[in-house]
């Protein structure tokens, strides 16, 4: 026989569901579904010049230009050709057997001119560099195909700037490189809230959240940069206040693609490596940012000339 709940009872679980619900809504939109408190604290490694040494490769004397790792870029645009520069060169100072570039014609003869050694020819690559320098809602079609045969060869990958909003099309172990503006905005796209200023005063978390939503590895850039994955959870030390200057993202861009494709194989293995990549990349960036200014103006140029020398340094 069927006995009905009193209405008080009825009422009372009828509130509890609401509450529920409520309480699930909300933690979505504040994106504390995939964040708690003890994640502030726990397993944050700052990053030192030591644990950087791990994640350089020294060219052993049966190397060659393909084994030490090609890193394809796809950047650049009309508008700003020279990100497709600043990413070589920033690659290239890195220590990789190759880059193979594919743009627009005019960023071709610039980063020819800068840097004759990069290859203007399709072929085998290890790993991609994809974003600086593209507007991705202004793309041709021509461009947009390139791009999507890219991100389903599942190679490692960089996504930068313009192609942030591709991730979801990312085959391969993937790392982003938001600041805290592009992360709000990617972040609310996909309905979590949130400001770049309240990213700002807590980037460890937004970058927590960002990694565990969008199932990657994020490097938030910041004056204190920070990377999350799934295992791992690196925090830099402070940059130069100086490196806030346009074009050294990047830089910073070349030189983590150019260590991705130097540790594919690794990568392939162990899928958390990336993060430590990361680390290493954006450690470098830094140090490399701090000697060109010598406490003065710099440009993102001044930095790439200096990566050799923290290169160096490392593998001492």
């Amino acid at each position: 026989m069927f006995h009905s709940l009193p209405l008080i009872a009825f009422n009372s679980v009828i509130l509890t569901a609401l509450a529920l619900n409520w309480t699930q809504f909300s933690e979505k939109l504040l994106g504390t579904e995939f964040y708690n408190e003890a994640m502030a604290t726990q397993n944050w490694k700052t990053w030192t010049l030591r644990d950087c040494a791990r994640y350089i490769q020294v060219p052993s004397v049966d190397d060659h230009k393909y084994s030490r790792g090609v890193l394809g870029i796809i950047s650049g645009s009309k508008q700003y050709p020279g990100a497709s520069v600043l990413n070589c060169e920033g690659a290239m100072r890195t220590g990789i057997g190759m880059v193979r570039y594919f743009g627009p014609r005019f960023a071709q003869l610039l980063v020819l001119h800068q840097r004759p050694e990069v290859v203007i020819a399709n072929g085998k690559t290890n790993a991609w560099l994809i974003g600086s320098g593209i507007d991705s809602q202004k793309l041709s079609w021509k461009r947009k195909r390139e791009i999507m045969g890219a991100l389903g060869q599942g190679k490692p990958t960089v996504l930068d700037a313009g192609a942030l909003r591709l991730v979801q099309y990312s085959k391969g172990v993937t790392l982003i490189t938001p600041h805290y503006a592009e992360l709000a905005t990617l972040l609310s796209a996909r309905n979590i809230s949130v400001t770049a200023t309240a990213i700002e005063g807590d980037p460890k978390k937004w970058a927590a959240i960002a990694s565990a939503e969008l199932g990657v590895t994020v490097l938030l850039k910041g004056n204190v940069s920070v990377v999350a994955s799934s295992g791992k959870q690196i925090q830099l030390p402070a940059s130069p206040t100086w490196l806030a200057t346009a074009g050294t993202g990047d830089v910073l861009a070349g030189i983590i693609g150019a260590l991705l494709a130097t540790h594919w194989r690794e990568i392939e293995d162990n899928k958390d490596l990336i993060a430590s990549i990361a680390a290493t990349g954006a450690f470098i960036h830094s140090r490399a940012g701090e000697i060109a200014s010598a406490g003065g103006p710099i440009t993102a140029l001044d930095i790439a000339r200096e990566v050799p020398k923290i290169i160096s340094k490392l593998v001492s």
